[in-house]
């Protein structure tokens, strides 16, 4: 029977379809309208209609009292920071999406994971759609050493291709990489392409659900660090996990934006290493690392990440401007954040910058969710402005609202006893946390607003 061709134009932005091309999307964007040929034959039309008539009768629903719960079947990575950003392993049949920049560890990390899946599970099948399969082999024998024998390597890129090995070998564990490269024959369009990037992802969701594999798929990022190509994956897959980090420093941060069987707080810390990703389990310890005491516009402060608290150091600096408007730029902390604290500084504290740059930096290139590095960045701003150092052995941690007072904070005891553990003497902390914390093992400062926490921090004149 002769096909049926349909053609759509398609935005490489947002996966929108138009009958006719235009140059600007619903979207927004410009000049992302693609032609692209859709192909489908009447024996596949035939059979999706036979299909769905063998189904027989409607599917009824279940009363949510009737239906047991039960917990996930999960497999178990080996790397304990990747299990506990997924939440506590790999969900059979499960699709997930990790990203991350050029050359940051992500296809380090998902060699490492396929290699402990194989010796414990059984076959792993490792799809590359960029390297042969003796490149990955060559990595794999640098990362991870001894390879087990049910790990199985394939460089293809046809969809219909992996569909019928994945078939034969009945793997354990799937991975795709990437999902920019692979493409399947009933389209006419290019591969990355909105199209493409569906019907491969919808393959890969049959295969998994289906038959109870869990798939890694990796992707690329822009410049911007955003995913590239269309944004139709990410709603495709169950879980989305980012691998960023600085190429010149060997910190490497996991964290999960997206998870339909665990929490998005999480973030497991690896080491980029020559044998490959080592794990961090002292993550405090490694962003305190090189803390000076006696020195201007250095703060620790503490973050509750996932099941974790995290101690960081907030380091500050202002110069006078020399011409136009003063600068302000921030690393760790949201420039709208920063503008906002040092409006509350010339309003309540009386600490008016409007003449100098500022610069604010968070140890480390971890960016912190929440607002409790608030008061760290304001004592910090306020050290180095006042040249006053700032001696160790205290942390500042506490949310500044518009009126100049400490809102309070969520895992206060938690942050306490780990500040404890780490040695530290002293904690200035809003004044509603510091009354629930009579018998902190350290001391507890409570400040009711931003003017009493600043005259409260142990500065000395420079």
């Amino acid at each position: 029977m002769p096909s049926k061709q349909k053609t759509v134009f398609v935005c490489q932005q947002c996966g929108y379809e138009s009958p006719k091309w235009a140059g600007q999307c619903i979207c927004g964007a410009w000049n992302t309208m693609v032609e692209e040929k859709i192909v489908e034959t009447d024996e596949n039309d035939k059979r999706r209609r036979s299909t769905q008539s063998a189904k027989g009768t409607r599917p009824k629903p279940s009363r949510a009292t009737e239906i047991s719960a039960g917990n996930y079947a999960r497999l178990d990575t080996g790397i304990g920071e990747l299990n506990r950003v997924l939440g506590g392993g790999l969900v059979k049949g499960s699709l997930t999406l990790i990203s991350g920049e050029p050359g940051i560890g992500k296809s380090t990390i998902i060699l490492q994971s396929a290699v402990k899946i194989a010796a414990k599970y059984g076959k792993v099948l490792y799809v590359s759609g960029e390297e042969s399969i003796e490149q990955i082999k060559m990595r794999a024998d640098r990362v991870c050493g001894m390879l087990p024998g049910d790990l199985f390597l394939l460089s293809e890129t046809n969809m219909e291709n992996i569909s019928s090995i994945a078939d034969e070998l009945c793997p354990v564990f799937i991975i795709i990489d990437s999902i920019q490269t692979m493409y399947t024959a009933g389209l006419d369009s290019a591969q990355g392409s909105v199209s493409q990037v569906r019907a491969c992802g919808n393959e890969l969701m049959r295969i998994g659900k289906t038959k109870g594999i869990p798939v890694f798929i990796a992707c690329h990022v822009t410049k911007s660090g955003e995913l590239a190509g269309p944004k139709i994956v990410e709603h495709l897959v169950d879980c989305v996990l980012n691998f960023t980090g600085e190429r010149n420093h060997e910190l490497r941060i996991l964290r999960a934006y997206k998870n339909r069987y665990g929490t998005t707080s999480e973030i497991g810390a690896f080491e980029m290493a020559e044998a490959g990703l080592i794990e961090i389990e002292d993550l405090s310890k490694t962003f305190l690392d090189g803390m000076e005491t006696g020195m201007e516009g250095s703060v620790a402060t503490a973050v509750y990440e996932g099941t974790r608290p995290l101690i960081l150091e907030v380091q500050a600096l202002t110069s006078p401007a020399n011409i136009g408007f003063a600068r302000r730029s921030s690393i760790g902390v949201e420039l709208t954040r920063l503008n906002m604290i040092l409006a509350v500084l010339d309003r309540k504290a009386n600490i008016s910058l409007i003449n100098h740059d500022v610069y604010v930096n968070i140890v480390g290139g971890l960016k912190p969710e929440g607002t409790s590095t608030d008061l760290a960045v304001a004592i910090a701003v306020h050290s180095v402005f006042k040249g006053m150092p700032c001696p160790g052995k205290t942390i500042a941690l506490g949310e500044i609202g518009l009126t100049g007072d400490l809102r309070s904070i969520q895992n206060a005891e938690k942050i306490v006893k780990e500040a404890a553990k780490m040695g530290f003497e002293k904690i200035i902390l809003p004044h509603k946390n510091a009354t629930k914390l009579e018998n902190a093992p350290v001391q507890i400062v409570g400040a009711k607003s931003v003017r009493e926490a600043i005259a409260a921090y142990p500065s000395t004149p420079g």
